[in-house]
């Protein structure tokens, strides 16, 4: 099966583009511009994300990831490398995945550690790529930039619940 890359972003300015893929000067200047990205991916979890529910934030993930994936890829094509490191939409846009259920996960817990927790768990499963995440990365164009950072925060959800299942039942 050959996952489409959307064609949109052929008429886009290189510069837009690249502008966009790298969130202007956090994928470029900044050391670790990963976490960089993923730091400003809480930013907007908080302010666009954080009054919806389930299925408000994987509507709006839904949309992010189809722009992430086409700008991911035509980034990518113009640089003439894969998933280069200073392309950080696709933590930013994968960040508000790792909240889904934020009630349930703040229901014990401060909300600042919720945030710590999640981006530190993001950031470790981002990088390790257990579970088969690594695997997702040889998707074609965008979809392999998106989808490994897509799964890292769905495995860090997963993992947020667990951890306050267990928080609740046994401290």
């Amino acid at each position: 099966m050959r996952l489409p890359q959307p064609v949109w972003t052929r008429f886009l300015p290189t510069a837009t583009v690249l502008g966009c893929a790298t969130l202007g000067p956090l994928g470029r200047r900044l050391p670790a511009p990963g976490t960089w990205g993923s730091v400003a991916g809480l930013l907007y979890f908080t302010v666009f994300f954080y009054p919806l529910g389930w299925i408000g934030n994987l509507l709006l993930s839904a949309i992010g990831a189809y722009v992430a994936i086409a700008i991911c890829g035509e980034a990518e094509f113009r640089l003439g490398r894969r998933d280069p490191g200073e392309v950080v939409l696709d933590e930013f846009v994968a960040m508000p995945l790792c909240f889904l259920g934020w009630p349930a996960l703040t229901a014990t817990l401060p909300p600042w550690a919720v945030f710590l927790t999640g981006l530190a768990l993001f950031r470790l499963f981002d990088i390790a790529k257990p579970f088969g995440i690594r695997k997702l990365q040889d998707l074609p164009g965008g979809w392999g930039v998106v989808a490994d950072d897509i799964a890292a925060a769905l495995v860090t959800c997963a993992t947020l619940h667990v951890g306050q299942w267990a928080w609740v039942r046994f401290f």
